[in-house]
């Protein structure tokens, strides 16, 4: 069991984790992130989700997820991208000719999905330097675009539990 004085570092961490992810380099400086701290109530409701879609979509690790981060995740740094094409008059990162084909097709902007890789990289980053346990979690990502915690724009999404114990409880789940 986390105690109090673990728990209270906890928010420090994590709000730290947000200032690093909102301060990543970005495609043209567009920023199309959106980010949220979750507390033990909205994780709650995030793993109820996941058990949700597992049990739906007969995926039993959104069911392994739901229940560790249910017993062991204090909080929660939800990062997400809406995706909208940067119209750069050259890429083709895409795959598209262009940013217009791209939006025609409804794909994903290389750009969104870097932009967003590289913000979770320096969230993770700062967790990792203060020493908190974390894990970056697809399956958390799923069930918040589901509930729609980031918003109606926000199309791809993770989730980083955070906890503070003797070994990271995020690793070797069962």
């Amino acid at each position: 069991m986390i105690r109090e004085t673990e728990k209270k570092a906890l928010m420090p961490v994590a709000e730290a984790m947000v200032l690093a992810a909102v301060t990543a380099p970005k495609g043209r400086g567009e920023d199309n992130l959106e980010i949220a701290i979750l507390e033990k109530e909205d994780i709650q409701a995030v793993g109820d989700e996941m058990e949700r879609l597992g049990q739906k979509k007969n995926v039993p690790s959104f069911l392994r997820d739901a229940r560790n981060i249910k017993h062991h995740a204090e909080l929660a740094v939800l990062i997400g991208t809406c995706v909208k094409p940067l119209n750069l008059k050259y890429c083709g990162f895409c795959g598209f000719e262009n940013c217009a084909a791209n939006q025609a097709a409804g794909a994903v902007c290389a750009f969104n999905t870097g932009d967003l890789g590289i913000a979770i990289g320096s969230a993770v980053a700062v967790a990792a330097s203060r020493h908190a346990d974390n894990r970056i979690m697809y399956t958390m990502g799923m069930a918040a675009l589901s509930l729609k915690l980031l918003g109606e724009g926000v199309k791809i999404a993770y989730g980083i539990p955070l906890s503070a114990a003797g070994k990271n409880p995020f690793f070797d789940r069962k």
